[in-house]
């Protein structure tokens, strides 16, 4: 064989080592979480608080990703990071939410995989300690996509899901604001309030996301938003991509903002930020809403973005990338 033939066999057999080896190598995995839209402003955060928000993010992210770096699901690791966001009193979810106006936290949430398209919800739980642990269950153990009010805390019994007295969920802070909005008459909620949400691909290439909030400070009794809403507040498909929002959840509903920018990327073949950003910034504000999103694709980029000054947010990748984000710029 000629030396020519001999470097070109080479070159051939370099090439196929290549490809089989970037075949076989580990999908990117990577976890995306989101604390609420809409913080207080830049001008009124004290680096105290400040830095308990971070903290409490940071928890929940780490924790959340080292359920896929260990070869989790995406469906474990947003529970895991939403439960953990649920548990902190600072954030609108679980321990902490914000209240209606006769004052009791009035609970929602929602968890959708790519894979399947399976979907759980729960809506107006005042009870359960963790909403998005009986989002799943609802999942995973009914025939059901949504169950809501004594409906859903009879099936989170059956369950042996753990429940909690009304009082646990009720923080001075939260009464503070709830004082403050029936003072204003006002139904909108004040800042520092939002929800919280994460989206993830795991190793197998599946995505997920999960949504849980409190909803509106001041809120009607039974007032329901977009976050246990599939479509609205959260949604998954492989094909396309994760979402979860936050922000005026009867605008989310109205755009159906999860499923548009899924949307967008798989049948118009947007980028998965210029879809989240034509949402967000386009089509939202036409109704007079505001908020944001957190979303994620198969491949495992990521668009975190939002139309209010602030979102608590971050990320953290298997190509090195970890950050937290309150602000535009920090």
């Amino acid at each position: 064989m000629s030396r020519l033939k001999c470097f070109a066999v080479s070159l051939a057999l370099l090439a196929f080592g290549a490809l089989s080896q970037a075949a076989n190598a580990p999908n990117p995995v990577a976890l995306v979480i989101h604390g609420g839209a809409g913080v207080m402003p830049a001008s009124e955060m004290t680096p105290e608080r400040e830095a308990a928000y971070r903290e409490g993010l940071s928890t929940a992210l780490d924790a959340g990703y080292a359920v896929l770096d260990r070869g989790g699901s995406s469906l474990d690791a947003v529970t895991v990071a939403v439960k953990i966001l649920e548990d902190n009193p600072l954030f609108n979810a679980g321990k902490g939410a914000v209240l209606t106006h006769k004052g009791e936290a009035e609970m929602d949430a929602s968890i959708m995989e790519g894979k399947q398209l399976r979907a759980g919800s729960i809506a107006g739980v005042t009870h359960v300690k963790n909403p998005i642990e009986l989002a799943r269950l609802v999942m995973e153990k009914s025939p059901h996509v949504m169950l809501i009010g004594p409906g859903a805390e009879e099936f989170a019994l059956e369950q042996g899901v753990t429940l909690m007295p009304s009082s646990y969920f009720v923080t001075p802070r939260r009464q503070e604001q709830l004082q403050r909005a029936i003072e204003k008459e006002s139904k909108e909620k004040p800042p520092g309030t939002g929800t919280v949400g994460a989206v993830a691909v795991d190793r197998e290439g599946n995505i997920a996301a999960a949504t849980s909030t409190g909803g509106m400070t001041n809120k009607r009794h039974g007032r329901v938003g977009d976050s246990p809403i599939i479509g609205a507040g959260t949604y998954a498909n492989n094909a396309s991509c994760a979402v979860s929002a936050t922000g005026y959840g009867e605008y989310f509903i109205r755009s159906v903002v999860a499923h548009d920018i899924c949307a967008l990327v798989e049948y118009k073949k947007m980028p998965l930020e210029v879809a989240v950003r034509t949402v967000i910034h386009e089509k939202l504000p036409k109704l007079g809403g505001d908020g944001g999103v957190i979303a994620i694709d198969a491949r495992g980029r990521t668009a975190l973005d939002f139309s209010s000054e602030g979102m608590f947010r971050g990320q953290r990748r298997s190509d090195g990338k970890r950050e937290i984000l309150i602000y535009r710029d920090r």
